[in-house]
């Protein structure tokens, strides 16, 4: 592959911020529990300890997700320990943020055969500010799930530019991977990227061969033969549909409106720097952005995914992450056709982000943690288990607080049993909830962390307990 160097000294210098922004995640991997994060590592571990590779457990019972990411934190969480699962976590999602990078890079370089331009553009998405502040090492499953459907429409894509069925074949298996991590959704991406290259030549000529025809075939049977042949995931279909066309149902006129007018704005602010940088020049140098025909489709393909999140009546910008990359390359490419002195300007937006990058992820968030929400959730969890030592303790807080206890909690006392569920019935011991209840128990301890409350109960001779 023939490839050119626009700017040599620049490309040096954007290979250095990338691995800048890439090392910059480190202190992440220190954080306490934020959100619903628990959600997996708990899920992990009970899975490892069930022996069950199908089911997502969560306190006992079956989430009926998809299990892909809870399948990569297992082996990792085994060889490294058990007390480490949410670090582990934690990599997991910042690997696949970098893979993401990655994979833009390679996707520029195919497309566009300029090293420089390669790099801009992996800088371009590691310093979007979702990515780089939150999105980026937070663990939820969007991250891989963002991963693999990149990687399915890169690779779909570059087959069909340069006709090679080995990188359709990656396309198909990208894909079936992002359904296993997350939902349907991913096929929606899929079909939105085949559907854009089927308006180009290559596109059609590739995808309406025989070669294609089968390998698509072949993806569509992976969701059927997980949910309909696996009889561990009866009902994870109905429940994963039902789950999309609950966002159908608007709350009300004003939100929706709320949602129509606000949900462009807000992208636009999580993109920052580069894409509103890329708007304001591609607007003032005339840049016609279906003049180049790779940039006309990156951006269809970018727009026609966004359409479903932007016009449904609820929805949420992390559901954009398979897309980030794909207007991250748009940006970067208005903005390296925009010339030398543009790109040096919008190069110290970046490292400014990178900067700022630096100062929350080191210093801001983890003051943060230690004086508002994160640090309590631990400290409690040494607390209930010091209180509650000798006696059942049974957790049914769905919180995301509750979970971040439970989560530290499950981690200290390994190889012991994860906490589940209290069940019908039980004579003594406690339970951790998010509210008081005499009908579960009576209220043993209330612990206040930050804006949420969680109440430890207590039932028969657990309650004589020394406080």
């Amino acid at each position: 592959m023939n490839t050119s160097d626009t700017y040599p000294l620049l490309t040096r210098r954007l290979r250095w911020l990338v691995i800048i922004a890439a090392v910059a995640y480190a202190p992440a991997l220190a954080f306490y529990y934020v959100g619903e994060e628990a959600i997996f590592p708990i899920s992990a571990l009970e899975m490892w300890q069930n022996g069950d590779w199908v089911r997502q457990h969560m306190y006992g019972g079956n989430l009926q997700h998809n299990p892909f990411y809870t399948w990569l934190i297992i082996p990792f969480a085994s060889l490294v320990g058990w007390p480490f699962m949410l670090p582990v976590a934690r990599a997991i999602t910042i690997g696949a943020t970098l893979a993401t990078a990655a994979i833009l890079g390679w996707l520029a370089l195919r497309l566009l055969r300029d090293r420089g331009l390669a790099w801009f553009a992996a800088l371009v998405y590691l310093t979007m500010a979702d990515v780089a502040l939150y999105r980026g090492w937070l663990a939820y499953v969007d991250p891989l799930f963002a991963m693999f459907i990149f990687a399915a429409i890169a690779a779909l894509w570059v087959a069909c530019i340069e006709d090679r069925p080995a990188l359709l074949a990656a396309a198909v298996l990208a894909l079936t991977c992002a359904f296993m991590s997350k939902a349907f959704t991913a096929y929606v991406f899929y079909a939105s990227a085949v559907f854009v290259l089927l308006f180009t030549s290559s596109g059609r000529r590739v995808l309406l061969g025989r070669f294609s025809i089968a390998m698509h075939l072949a993806a569509l049977m992976a969701p059927l033969a997980w949910l309909h042949w696996v009889p561990a995931n009866s009902g994870q279909g109905p429940r994963m549909f039902a789950e999309v066309v609950a966002k159908l149902m608007p709350e009300s006129g004003a939100a929706y409106l709320r949602q129509l007018i606000g949900f462009p704005a807000e992208s636009i602010l999580r993109m920052l720097p580069a894409l509103p940088l890329a708007m304001f020049y591609a607007w003032r140098r005339r840049i016609a952005l279906t003049a180049e025909p790779l940039l006309a489709v990156a951006l269809a393909m970018a727009l026609l995914c966004y359409l479903p999140y932007w016009l449904a009546p609820i929805s949420g910008i992390r559901y954009l992450l398979p897309i980030y990359p794909l207007f991250a390359l748009v940006a970067a490419v208005v903005l390296w056709r925009s010339g030398e002195a543009v790109i040096g300007k919008v190069r110290r937006w970046l490292v400014g982000m990178l900067v700022f990058k630096v100062i929350v992820l080191a210093f801001l968030f983890p003051y943060y943690q230690h004086d508002y929400r994160g640090e309590n959730y631990a400290q409690a969890a040494r607390e209930i288990i010091a209180l509650t030592a000798g006696h059942p303790l049974y957790v049914n807080d769905v919180s995301a607080s509750g979970m971040s206890v439970a989560g530290y909690i499950d981690s200290s006392i390994y190889p012991a049993p994860s906490l589940k569920r209290a069940p019908a019935e039980w004579e003594s011991g406690f339970v951790i909830a998010y509210e008081e209840d005499p009908r579960l128990g009576r209220t043993f301890k209330h612990y206040k962390l930050a804006a949420n409350s969680l109440y430890l109960l207590c039932r028969g001779a657990a309650c004589a307990v020394a406080r």
